[in-house]
Order: structure tokens, then C-alpha cells, then sequence
């Protein structure tokens, strides 16, 4: 028995072996320090990916127009540019292994975790779509990385065959990788605790390896980004608006906002899994060729119809974020929402015809939707962007309390006097994605006449 398959199930303990106990066996503290030492690796490909693929994305939307004589990307820009990516994409999702990944409209906790032989299709699929402009972020391409070469190690390096003790190291794996773009281990760990639907102190021994991992890969992560110099993109806010106390009319105008955004971002998950089902039905990389043209024509569509750059509608929408907190003013009232109206048809899109992850865009839909509404009397810039970017969490990702957090962390200083308005938002938007999920989900009585 592997020190793994030890983990799983103590010897002279047997299968039903308390948790307490099961902490403080040899084998489990290997496991411990063996998740230290693979947040280590796991940070460093999580760094490159990164900073590869943000580095492609501005020679091709920025280094790229300049060269042919253009301060920025001209509207038609994403046509050949998704067009490109949709061509790649093809022949990934329907011939390589695994097909470049899980569907983004499924979520971030879908299917089993990606090993080693499905990790190319992944990586090929994140760094194509991603960089050319596709609507959507690299969570879900970073936990594939995490979880692939943590099962790879474990395999190599211990042999384990155990199920169970292969799937906590997968786990712990991913949560190493998307701790780099999430703000650290703690949004991480609580994303882990509500998604893996367990509890007590059942959930202490999934939980320990996780953020072991994610601590060693978050500073390792960090400290080579300061000593390489290069961009590591991140999720964060460099700039907010100015912090105010919340008052009465951040409330009025909150929560019925809260109810409009996550039934939008739930509205726009159901297109994708259509379109995911669409796809899936026949002539699979025909259909992805169409899918990636019809997010190319969203974005240029956006770029028409407000006169700006088709890059503000297009990719994961981190930047666009990070300005959006900083300069609320900068967008008009219509400029606004066409963003979130474009953008939002390419997501759904996206979510259900390309690769990546889902969570980054939705953060910036919402968000937009939420400050274009900002000027009602009552509501301001900051309230607006703290409900925004909560409502859209909580409806994609269906975590409460990881959207809640992540909000904070990202708010900083402004989120102390924000809280009441967060947590009344998170649970508002819960409620209505709940409500509406159950009522799609309900069957139709058949007419009798």
C-alpha cells in the first residue's frame, strides 16, 4: 500500500476511520508535505501559462494593429481573429483527448479532473481561444494544469492506483493553480469547501492538502513574478472608486438589481448549454468554427455601435475590470450597456462552443450592468460595482460565500462598509438563481383540450 492509498484508508483503522485520527497518521502528513512541495511546480506552469497567454493577447490586440497602422483594434479585428481561433479549436474538440476540456457552461467543478493525457488538448485549446477573443477567463484552463501535473507526479512518484487519494491530490492541484489568479489561498480553500458539498470534519481532510498547496504555489507564484518582472495577471482591483457609507437607497436599488443580473447570468448559462448541446449534436467542428465567428461578430457588433475598441468586449475582461473600478465615468449610460448586451451574447456563446473558464467575464457583466446603473438617485459607483460583481459571482459560479469573499478581497479598504450590501446581494442572487432553476427545470404538463 502507497503512502497515498495509506491516506485513504489507515492501516488498522479500516475505511471508516475518524477523520481526527486519520490527521495525525505518517501517511497523511505525507500527504501534507507532499502537497507543499507540488504547489511549487504547479505555481511555476501556472506562471508561464499566464504570462503566455497574456503576452499573445497583446501582440495580437495591441503590437499587431499598430504594426498595420492602427492605434488600436479596428471593429472587424475579432472576425479573422475568432475565425483563426475557431479553425484550431476545431480539431481539438473533436480528435484530441479529453477535447480540450470540460464545457465552460458546466462550471468550474465539472466532470473529473484532467490528467495528464487530456493536459495538451487543454492547453493548446486555453492558449488559442483565450488570446484571440474568446469571452472567457483561464480558471478553469489553470485547475486543469494544476490537476493534471499533480496527478502526474503522484503516479510516477508514488504509484498510487487508490481513487480516492488520487482525487484529493487533483484537487489539491487545482486549487494550487486558480489560487494564483484568485487573490490567494483563502479564496481558493472557500471555493473548495462550497464546491465539494461535504462537511464537519470530513471536510478538514480535503481541505489541509488543498491549502497547503495553494499557500507554497501563491507565494511561489508571486515571489517569481517579482523577480522575472513579468505580468502575471492576477484578478484585482488596483483602483476603486471612493469608499462611502451605504445607505438606504444602495439597498432599494441593490437588491432588485441583484435579482436582474443573476437572472441574466443564469439566463445566459442556459444559451450555453444550449449551444453546448448544439455543438455536440452533429458536425462538432463546423458548429465551433460557427460558434467562435458568432462571438467574432458580438464583438465587432460592440466596437459599431459604441464607436470604441472591440478589445473592451472581448477576452476574459480582467482589464477592462481593473478600469472600470478605476473610472466608473468613463463609459456612457449606452455604452455600457451595449458592452454588457455584446459581451453577454458572446459569453453565453462562448460558454457553450469554445474553451476556458467561465467566472471572469461574468464578474465584468455584472459589474457593468451594476454601474451603468449607477447614476440612480441613491445608488453611487461603489455600491454599484460591489453588488455587481457579487450578484454575477454568486449566479455563475452558485458559491455564495466564495462570491461574497472574493468581492471583499477585491474591494479592499472599501469593502468594510460595503459588507451589509454584499452579503444581502449574495444571498438575493442565490435565491434567484435557485428560483429560476427550479422553474426551468420543472417539466410541462401537457395541454389537454
Amino acid at each position: 500500500m502507497t503512502a497515498a492509498e495509506d491516506t485513504a484508508a489507515p492501516r488498522g483503522d479500516g475505511p471508516s476511520a475518524s477523520p481526527g485520527r486519520l490527521l495525525l497518521t505518517p501517511a497523511y502528513l505525507r500527504l501534507l508535505l507532499l502537497s507543499v512541495l507540488l504547489g511549487v511546480p504547479i505555481a511555476l506552469a501556472a506562471f508561464f501559462f499566464v504570462s503566455l497567454q497574456h503576452w499573445l493577447q497583446h501582440e495580437i490586440w495591441t503590437s499587431l494593429p499598430d504594426a498595420v497602422g492602427y492605434s488600436e483594434a479596428p471593429w472587424w479585428w475579432p472576425l479573422p481573429a475568432l475565425a483563426l481561433a475557431g479553425l484550431i479549436l476545431a480539431p481539438i474538440v473533436t480528435r484530441f483527448p479529453g477535447g480540450g476540456g470540460h464545457l465552460p457552461a458546466d462550471g468550474l467543478g465539472a466532470g473529473d479532473p484532467i490528467g495528464p493525457r487530456e493536459l495538451p488538448g487543454v492547453v493548446i485549446a486555453a492558449l488559442t481561444v483565450l488570446p484571440l477573443g474568446g469571452v472567457l477567463g483561464p480558471e478553469a484552463p489553470l485547475m486543469a494544469v494544476g490537476s493534471a501535473l499533480a496527478l502526474l507526479a503522484v503516479r510516477r512518484i508514488k504509484g498510487a492506483q487508490n481513487p480516492q487519494a488520487l482525487g484529493v491530490v487533483a484537487t489539491a492541484g487545482s486549487t494550487a493553480a486558480i489560487s494564483t489568479i484568485l487573490g490567494g489561498p483563502i479564496v481558493a480553500a472557500i471555493l473548495l469547501l462550497e464546491a465539494a458539498g461535504l462537511g464537519g470534519a470530513q471536510l478538514v481532510v480535503l481541505l489541509l492538502p488543498c491549502l497547503a498547496a495553494s499557500a507554497s504555489g501563491a507565494l511561489v507564484f508571486t515571489g517569481f513574478g517579482q523577480w522575472t518582472g513579468l505580468t502575471i495577471g492576477g484578478l484585482s482591483l488596483p483602483s476603486v472608486p471612493p469608499n462611502v457609507n451605504p445607505d438606504a437607497g444602495d439597498f432599494l436599488w441593490g437588491i432588485p438589481l441583484a435579482v436582474l443580473i443573476a437572472a441574466a447570468i443564469t439566463l445566459a448559462r442556459r444559451l450555453g448549454h444550449g449551444t453546448g448541446r448544439w455543438v455536440a449534436r452533429s458536425h462538432t467542428a463546423t458548429r465551433t468554427v460557427a460558434c467562435a465567428l458568432a462571438v467574432g461578430v458580438c464583438l465587432s457588433a460592440y466596437a459599431l455601435i459604441t464607436g470604441r475598441s472591440p478589445e473592451e468586449a472581448a477576452l476574459s475582461g480582467q482589464a477592462m475590470l481593473g478600469e472600470l473600478a478605476a473610472h466608473p465615468g468613463a463609459w456612457s449610460v449606452g455604452a455600457l450597456f451595449a458592452l454588457v448586451a455584446c459581451k453577454g451574447l458572446a459569453w453565453a456563446i462562448s460558454l457553450g462552443g469554445l474553451r476556458g473558464g467561465p467566472i471572469f467575464p461574468a464578474l465584468l457583466i455584472g459589474a457593468a450592468a451594476a454601474v451603468a446603473c449607477a447614476a440612480l438617485p441613491g445608488l453611487g459607483p461603489t455600491a454599484a460595482l460591489a453588488l455587481g460583481m457579487t450578484a454575477a459571482g454568486t449566479a455563475v459560479m452558485g458559491l455564495p460565500l466564495c462570491s461574497a469573499v472574493l468581492t471583499v478581497l477585491l474591494l479592499g479598504k472599501d469593502a468594510h462598509d460595503q459588507m451589509p450590501l454584499i452579503v444581502i446581494t449574495t444571498v438575493t442572487a442565490h435565491l434567484t438563481v435557485t428560483f429560476l432553476n427550479q422553474k426551468m427545470a420543472r417539466p410541462r404538463t401537457p395541454r389537454t383540450d
